[in-house]
């Protein structure tokens, strides 16, 4: 049994973060911070966790654990994971400000500069699994890096293509809790935005990722639409050889063999398949005239995108069993 704790514990990652950790056997969480709700117990936020005890904390200063989610700001991480590894602790960070291998490409896209940069491992486990099993800080990463990158990452590696068209979906709960006049539901419901078109900071993350196989050319364009979980995205490659639908799709099965949470489907993936899952599903491989491969991979971006990924990164961290705590379906319809 091991000891957690979790920074920023009230919003939706934090949220996840506690309803996942309460289901794992070998996990116990002993502290759980929030400024904003310090002293008030987790399920007064949380209304769905009504069996825990734990009250929110309004600092991690007293905070002594075996790992250390860090479910905080951009920008924010990078005052407190320092601290935290000092201290002897591990830890699992699901903001930005460790996912880059050049810390100038953070401050280009983030805006912010980066105070403490650190060595980090990325915490794709389909990509990093090796180097995270012996990881002190695990840089998880984006939710929409996560479908994307896993859309497209086999014909990278096989170098079937080196340009691509991201095209994502995503629910408003991505946007986090605090409302905003893009995510306000008369704004948000019965409609879809696309935004950050060409400037997307999860951009470079999805370039970065790909091109430690292969040089790749990539343009990614966010929408957000009426759900409130789950990403679909849609990427398009435009491939170097000829190849069939079911040529594509046995590629992809064969790349994603044993892969614990991706599942290569046929037909179209579905969203509210994986919705409150670790999983991702890949399917479609439709390839027109013009060889453009598309591909579309479907996840919840609050489970694989975010929280569940931190918990399987954790589980690997730890020596556990991958899948612990994470191996079950979706909530479909």
């Amino acid at each position: 049994m091991i000891s957690a704790g979790i920074i920023g514990a009230s919003g939706y990652t934090g949220g996840e973060l506690l309803r996942l950790l309460d289901n794992h056997s070998r996990v116990e969480v002993v502290a759980a911070t929030s400024r904003q709700y310090s002293g008030l117990p987790v399920s007064r936020v949380h209304p769905h966790l009504q069996d825990t005890d734990l009250k929110f904390e309004e600092s991690m200063e007293k905070m002594d654990a075996d790992i250390v989610f860090t479910a905080t700001p951009h920008g924010a991480s990078m005052k407190i994971v320092p601290d935290l590894l000092e201290r002897g602790m591990r830890v699992v960070d699901l903001s930005g400000d460790y996912r880059f291998q050049n810390i100038r490409t953070y401050e280009e896209w983030y805006g912010i500069k980066h105070e403490k940069p650190l060595e980090a491992v990325y915490g794709l486990p389909e990509i990093h699994r090796e180097e995270i099993a012996s990881a002190d800080l695990v840089a998880n990463p984006g939710c929409f890096p996560t479908g994307a990158i896993l859309a497209c990452l086999p014909l990278v590696y096989e170098k079937l293509a080196d340009t691509f068209i991201i095209d994502s979906k995503t629910g408003v709960s991505g946007a986090g809790v605090k409302p905003t006049p893009l995510t306000h539901y008369p704004e948000c419901s019965d409609n879809v935005t696309a935004y950050n078109v060409t400037r997307h900071r999860h951009t470079p993350e999805i370039r970065q990722e790909l091109s430690r196989f292969n040089p790749v050319r990539l343009s990614f364009t966010p929408h957000l639409v009426p759900v409130t979980r789950g990403i679909l995205t849609t990427a398009h490659a435009f491939l170097n050889e000829d190849l069939r639908q079911d040529e594509l799709r046995e590629i992809f099965r064969g790349f994603y063999d044993g892969e614990p949470f991706v599942r290569v489907v046929d037909g179209m993936p579905v969203l509210s398949a994986v919705r409150g899952s670790n999983f991702c599903h890949i399917g479609c491989f439709e390839v027109d005239d013009n060889q453009r491969a598309v591909i579309v991979s479907a996840i919840d971006n609050l489970v694989k995108g975010a929280s569940g990924q931190a918990i399987q990164n954790m589980n690997i961290m730890c020596g556990f069993s991958e899948v612990e705590g994470l191996d079950f379906p979706g909530m479909h319809p």
